[in-house]
């Protein structure tokens, strides 16, 4: 309160008694001479003495002073210091920061500054005041309009959204700050920006458009890439904004040639020393980046187009040089793996390019066989493993090469090198060893290379494994139903088992042969599926096996007696119940565990205890649980007969090509639909330039006839003025044969006129040449243009896009 007993009589005036006023008071009597002193001076005293209580009486001068505030940004604009402290005050109202020396804070709403900003933007042109206040050059007036718009942007971020949408060069009057040469500008421009481009389509166009990638990336160069400071970071996350989930932005950027300029930020040095803090956000950022164009979200065409980008300008080889590169932080070498797998997937070249790549190690091995070795090593920070499992998924991802050259490592007539049989073996090392997490991972890696492929599924039967005691070797199948029945088998290894072996059964009637037949197999899924285990965990456990047992009856060829599909069906009826037995399934769909694996292929978790299903597996069941719930519910066990449901081996087979088939298609579909897209885009484009030429020939044409008419009027004007030569002729001649009759006077005049017409004779002539030239340029340019508008309308017939009719659509269909 010593403000109060010092100051109030500079402010307010003199006092008739030693009493101080109190805050509201105060705020009142400097709210009353903003608004009705006369003198600039008193104002702006005033609005700096608000400015001054605006912190510790934020409610009395947000309450009292922003009518008169407003004001003063309104009426008193060119004056730049009342409009800095006016603007700072406003900071200080709407802020959601709490002052430390705020009076009777436990009574003050943590909203409190949310609650002014609604005041605030009530009315929508107060943001366009603000918005104003960033035209003025002033240091102060303009970064207090940019904090201010920050403020207001953090509290209502939705609203000054569409406020600042409509506001007529809005955009652009912010876009022009990070133009801005004082740093502080620029920068604080940048954090307003990302405020601004949040999950707002619009706005993130708008901005694009507003050559915002090349001001980012020319800020990005200057302040020295990804060895810069945290504005290069601030840089790299206002690209993520515009880029993400943005589909034209994303074409814009790789048809701009951007993608370029990002693989060149990827050049930088990796020595361990280099590695400094801001630098791992910087380049963790920029995969970010790299991940945004080509997330599995995106449509496909448009990730093939950045993959095929990435190869081609080498960021995919940057990107494996850090891979394989010692001393890189475990953050950025996850990221890292997690962008190699984006950038790979579903891309053959992509894929074939990292299917080449070898760690610098003695003996060389390749990449893949170095990601295994890291995903199976249960020291390993979790995160890291989970991230080869994606790269390793991405590797496979409709790769049938790939597929094939693991699965051809474990077959015993394979002729690779040692360090080809290296992958399939560390597969196996993972699956059969004493950490749950690495069975659950090796699992899944190696039930990936059996997706919608049913002949390596057939091959890895074949496979066998060399038994411990020395005995006759078991086939892996056997040895995945051996460790599923041991004592002691962990949950996730369980799971991981059972995600394989359904991958592994599904469509595969031999597969299917194979497992049945194996001893003891089909009693151990009765007795867990019949298990009284209560738990999320234990209900996941029992419906996979419930749908293992389903794929057992479906893909069932019948050709074992009593292991037919009648027979399982039976069993269940007897010892489950085909109610229970429907209930068992229809829970793991339900559990959260599932739907969270549903959502997409990479695997989030917090802890290994988290880790349960994996994306593909949920696929499967998805597509199938309803079709084995109705083969057991339409199975009547009175007559022992079974639904035409159950699929025989043939039908199988035909189904799966048929699945193929349809899924081809349908990427075709999809791509054909982006062609469809981009064609009729290229016809408006086509169609509107046609208009403009059109529009364009008829100008000429009719310019050609002024030029016509003006020629015919020109050749009238000289033979006009050709009798008037011939008639002074004879004027001159009748003169001469007078002789002295006529005065000297008149031979003067006759003179004049004769000189004058000979000199405007020569001017039509002029103006006839410079007409003539005019009239063949003329013609020239017709033809020119009447040559392109052929062309266009060629090139939309032969897109097979529709044109407005006319002769000339005929003249293109007959040729």
């Amino acid at each position: 309160m010593n403000f109060f007993k010092t100051g109030i009589k500079s402010v307010l005036g003199s006092a008739d008694n030693d009493q101080a006023p109190t805050a509201p008071e105060t705020v009142e009597k400097l709210v009353d001479r903003l608004l009705h002193s006369v003198l600039l001076d008193d104002r702006r005293d005033a609005c700096k003495a608000l400015r001054a209580l605006s912190r510790e009486y934020r409610v009395e001068v947000g309450a009292q002073g922003m009518t008169a505030i407003i004001q003063i940004l309104r009426n008193d604009y060119q004056d730049s210091e009342i409009v800095s402290y006016s603007l700072d005050t406003l900071c200080n109202v709407v802020t959601c920061e709490e002052y430390e020396n705020e009076c009777d804070r436990s009574q003050i709403s943590a909203s409190i500054g949310e609650q002014f900003t609604e005041m605030f933007i009530k009315v929508p042109e107060n943001v366009g005041l603000i918005m104003d206040c960033l035209e003025t050059y002033d240091f102060k007036v303009r970064r207090g309009a940019i904090h201010l718009l920050t403020m207001l942007i953090s509290n209502r971020t939705r609203d000054l959204q569409n406020i600042i949408l409509v506001n007529p060069l809005g955009i652009s009057k912010l876009m022009d700050l990070l133009k801005d040469s004082r740093e502080a500008i620029r920068n604080d421009a940048l954090l307003l920006l990302i405020q601004l481009t949040n999950s707002n389509t619009n706005i993130q166009k708008i901005v694009t458009f507003e050559n915002a990638y090349d001001k980012i990336f020319q800020i990005i160069h200057d302040e020295g890439r990804s060895d810069g400071g945290i504005i290069v970071e601030d840089c790299l996350i206002l690209l993520l904004n515009l880029l993400k989930n943005n589909s034209s932005n994303q074409q814009f950027f790789k048809e701009g040639s951007y993608i370029q300029k990002l693989a060149e930020m990827f050049v930088f040095s990796l020595t361990a020393d280099s590695w400094t803090p801001q630098k791992v956000s910087n380049v963790h950022c920029m995969l970010q980046v790299v991940r945004t164009l080509v997330s599995p979200n995106n449509q496909q065409i448009m990730i093939c187009a950045c993959q095929n980008v990435m190869r081609q300008s080498k960021l995919l080889n940057s990107l494996c040089i850090i891979l394989m590169s010692s001393g890189i932080p475990a953050d950025i070498l996850t990221e890292t793996i997690n962008t190699i797998g984006e950038v790979i997937r579903a891309n053959i070249e992509n894929q074939n390019d990292f299917d080449m790549v070898v760690a610098p190690s003695m003996p060389p091995r390749p990449a893949l066989v170095v990601l295994l070795m890291t995903m199976i090593n249960e020291k390993q920070l979790l995160s890291l493993r989970c991230a080869v499992l994606y790269c390793v998924q991405c590797y496979l991802y409709r790769n049938d090469y790939g597929k094939k050259t693991v699965i051809q490592t474990l077959l015993p007539s394979s002729t690779l090198d040692n360090l080809r049989l290296s992958t399939g073996q560390l597969l196996c090392t993972g699956l059969f060893s004493s950490n749950a997490l690495a069975n659950w991972f090796s699992a899944v890696a190696l039930m990936h290379t059996l997706v919608d492929n049913i002949k390596q599924k057939e091959e890895l039967l074949r496979v066998l494994l060399a038994s411990p005691n020395g005995s006759k070797p078991m086939t892996l199948l056997d040895q995945c139903t051996t460790l599923l029945q041991q004592e002691g088998c962990k949950l996730q290894s369980k799971l991981g088992i059972i995600m394989l072996l359904s991958t592994w059964l599904a469509y595969c009637p031999v597969a299917v042969k194979a497992f049945i037949s194996s001893e003891g197999t089909m009693a151990f899924i009765i007795a867990q599926i019949s298990a009284n285990e209560h738990g999320e965990e234990e209900y996941l456990v029992q419906g996979s096996c419930a749908f293992l047992m389903g794929l057992c009856i479906q893909f069932n060829d019948n050709t074992i007696p009593s292991q037919t599909s009648k027979d399982i069906c039976q069993l269940i009826g007897k010892r489950i119940g085909q109610e229970t037995f429907c209930c068992k399934i229809t829970e793991v769909s339900h559990h959260k565990a599932y739907v969270k694996a549903c959502k997409e292929m990479y695997i989030r978790v917090k802890s290994s205890s988290d880790v349960f299903l994996d994306y593909e597996y949920c696929k499967l069941y998805k597509s199938l649980e309803t079709q084995i719930i109705k083969l057991i519910n339409n199975i009547d066990l009175n007559t022992e007969e079974l639904s035409e449901l159950s699929l025989t081996t043939d039908s199988i087979l035909l189904v799966t090509q048929y699945k193929n088939i349809i899924r081809g298609l349908g990427n075709e579909i999809d791509s054909l639909k982006e062609n469809v897209k981009l064609l009729e885009v290229k016809n408006t484009e086509l169609e509107n330039e046609l208009l403009k030429l059109k529009e364009k020939n008829v100008h000429l044409s009719d310019y050609n006839t002024l030029l016509k008419a003006q020629v015919l009027s020109t050749q009238h004007v000289q033979s006009v003025q050709g009798n008037n030569l011939m008639h002074l002729n004879e004027d001159q001649n009748n003169s001469d044969s007078v002789g002295d009759a006529n005065d000297k006077n008149t031979k003067e005049i006759l003179l004049n006129r004769l000189a004058d017409e000979t000199l405007r004779a020569k001017i039509a002539n002029d103006e006839l040449v410079k007409l003539r030239t005019d009239q063949e340029n003329l013609f020239m340019l017709l033809l020119d243009q009447d040559n392109k508008i052929a062309m266009y309308k060629r090139q939309i017939y032969e897109a097979g896009l529709s044109i407005l009719e006319d002769s000339g659509t005929d003249d293109l269909r007959n040729e």
